[in-house]
């Protein structure tokens, strides 16, 4: 028969400090434009076990590389900001605290952050994830820098949620983020449901998952690849295009066949395409480079995914509706939890605001896209 248990918990409260440590590379020519590059540490005793010291070598190897082209004279031309953040395991507490307190700053002069979150937790496969507007320059990173001895050809480029720092980054600032890990098979396919929660498990010590080095060795790489180009190129590598593409692939289906959200998608895609062979190209021809130019231009490229941050989401899910809960669908997560609570329930209220909410995101980027090239054609019609 049935049965009731009682369950009682208890906490204990104490106060620790917990302390992030914050350097930067300032840059020469858009010095108030920040590339964030995060790792953490294992600043408390709690269930971290080895998962800190990846990242910690990591940047690490890559602040170390980095200081060798200082002192032959090189600088990046945007401001490099590497964090190494305390509290993680406690709600990314450390990270969440520092944005919070320069919220203001961050919005204006963050073009991208670049997550070290437990980046060797396996070794069987390279799992990529990146902002749609940076899986162009992830994939390509991976051809630059991958052998076939470290297991990541062919790995898709996917825009998951993850674990770790970055969630302020995209959940709030409406920040470009990728992070690259190597994952066993199993691992990859959980879902990153209450990433801060304390959930003790067995974990492998670095020594058996890379012996020689290889993995993070390959990490190293391709963080640093992608870091560095999106502190140099005079213009942000950020697709607009493919963001418009990744909004129709997450529309597919019959669960969310809603003709109103095809149109606008439709249209978000026309537009993007426009701002994509319009302005990218000129841009990356340097007698298009005027600076006033080039700087309308980043500063529209930097914010092409705050459009998509809803003002609730369900328990679980990104704010930023361009990642999905995990890879078994295409679909947008907040959309197909909609459906779910709608059959639960026997009510479309939960869907209906769902589909209003997803449907103000592509109207609104189709719109601020559309407003990016009415400035550059006044730009160019005042030249003339």
């Amino acid at each position: 028969g049935r049965k009731i248990i009682s369950l009682n918990t208890q906490s204990v409260t104490t106060y620790k400090t917990i302390s992030n440590v914050i350097g930067y590379l300032k840059g020469t020519v858009f010095p108030d434009r920040y590339v964030v590059i995060g790792s953490h540490h294992n600043s408390l005793n709690n269930y971290g076990g080895q998962e800190w010291a990846s990242s910690t070598a990591i940047i690490t190897a890559f602040i170390q590389a980095l200081m060798l082209k200082v002192k032959r004279g090189w600088r990046p031309d945007r401001t490099i900001v590497f964090c190494s953040w305390g509290g993680t395991s406690f709600g990314n507490i450390g990270s969440y605290e520092w944005a919070e307190d320069l919220k203001r700053v961050l919005q204006r002069n963050v073009v991208a952050y670049v997550s070290l979150h437990n980046p060797v937790r396996g070794n069987s496969t390279l799992r990529p994830v990146a902002s749609p507007s940076l899986q162009q320059l992830a994939a390509e990173s991976q051809s630059f820098n991958c052998v076939e001895k470290t297991k990541c050809p062919g790995s898709n480029v996917t825009s998951v949620q993850i674990e770790g720092d970055s969630d302020y980054f995209i959940n709030h600032l409406g920040v470009p983020a990728t992070q690259f890990s190597y994952e066993d098979i199993k691992t990859s396919e959980t879902s990153s449901f209450l990433s801060e929660a304390l959930f003790p498990v067995p974990t492998r010590k670095t020594e058996e998952l890379d012996p020689s080095f290889n993995l993070h060795e390959t990490i190293a790489k391709l963080t640093g690849h992608v870091t560095l180009q999106i502190a140099i190129e005079p213009v942000l590598p950020f697709n607009a295009l493919d963001i418009a593409l990744e909004v129709q692939n997450s529309l597919k289906g019959d669960e969310v066949d809603v003709p109103q959200l095809l149109a606008v998608a439709s249209r978000l895609r026309d537009t993007a395409e426009l701002f994509q062979s319009d302005e990218m190209r000129p841009a990356n021809d340097p007698k298009e480079r005027a600076p006033v130019r080039v700087r309308m231009l980043n500063d529209v490229l930097q914010s092409l995914e705050k459009s998509f941050l809803v003002h609730r989401a369900p328990p679980g899910l990104y704010r930023n509706i361009l990642y999905r809960l995990d890879e078994r669908t295409s679909q947008f997560s907040v959309l197909l939890e909609a459906l779910e609570h709608c059959k639960l329930h026997q009510s479309n209220e939960t869907i209906q605001a769902a589909l209003s909410e997803v449907l103000n995101s592509i109207n609104s980027a189709q719109v601020y896209f559309k407003a990016g090239l009415d400035v550059f054609e006044t730009t160019l019609a005042g030249k003339k």
